[in-house]
């Protein structure tokens, strides 16, 4: 059985999807915010039908969404919201999007939903993980790969802009990429969920936010892998970079490619 916030969770993202999906390749309003990324009405309607259901069930609990911002936030428990994670994709009428949530307890993330209602020939894909619970998908407990060597990994790569601009950083990781058995650029939700699935063996961003990354990098962790940033350290509120891998490979993958 689901704990209360889990099945929170999981209902909230049920009406985002249900939002998303009757939007999808159709027409709605497309707006700009300072960075240049895109927001639709769609993102912010199912951020504040996310929001109502979390709140309604958790009122004490505080709230931190992509388009609507921090409420709270010093509470002892955090939820943590991206009603569309993958904007551009959606803008752009293909199904490489996702609803993130996920929710912290004092600075520690312990549970994550990941849902794409689109993937799959828009069957979607959902999968949800909680603290010592493990991480599953349509009722499976999901894995990381038992892959050891660098030279049988497939790594997939984000976003790199940050990385790009430092010189010897990306002569690193020009230097690792001819070792590796395969290289890929998934990007968004879909190469966590192949690397919590076993598909893939390791995960590389320099520029991500927190809100991208929340709920991802529990499902990983309960999948049995090891989730941080590119130095290493924790993921938190400040969060930008990510290695996220196959325990056996995440020591020698971020010796590869430190800065």
């Amino acid at each position: 059985m689901p704990s209360p916030q889990l099945q929170a969770a999981l209902d909230a993202a049920d009406a985002a999807n249900a939002i998303i999906r009757r939007a999808y390749r159709g027409n709605f309003a497309v707006d700009y915010k300072s960075d240049a990324s895109p927001v639709t009405e769609v993102d912010v309607a199912a951020e504040k039908a996310i929001s109502a259901i979390l709140k309604q069930r958790f009122p004490e609990y505080g709230f931190y969404g992509e388009e609507t911002g921090r409420d709270r936030a010093d509470a002892e428990y955090l939820w943590l919201v991206d009603p569309i994670d993958g904007t551009k994709s959606f803008v752009r009428g293909y199904p490489m999007f996702s609803v993130q949530i996920a929710l912290m307890h004092r600075r520690e993330l312990v549970l994550g939903v990941s849902s794409a209602p689109c993937w799959n020939g828009g069957r979607g894909e959902i999968i949800h993980a909680e603290k010592g619970a493990g991480a599953w998908l349509d009722g499976e407990r999901l894995a990381v790969s038992t892959a050891s060597a660098i030279e049988k990994t497939t790594l997939s790569t984000g976003n790199l802009a940050s990385l790009a601009r430092q010189p010897e950083a990306w002569s690193r990781l020009g230097a690792l990429i001819p070792r590796l058995h395969r290289i890929r650029g998934y990007g968004d939700f879909l190469h966590y969920h192949l690397l919590a699935t076993g598909r893939i063996d390791a995960v590389l961003e320099s520029d991500v936010n927190i809100l991208d990354i929340a709920a991802l990098t529990v499902i990983v962790r309960e999948a049995g892998g090891v989730f941080t940033d590119l130095r290493g350290a924790p993921i938190g509120l400040d969060t930008t970079s990510v290695l996220a891998s196959a325990p056996t490979l995440h020591d020698a993958i971020r010796s590869a490619i430190v800065y």
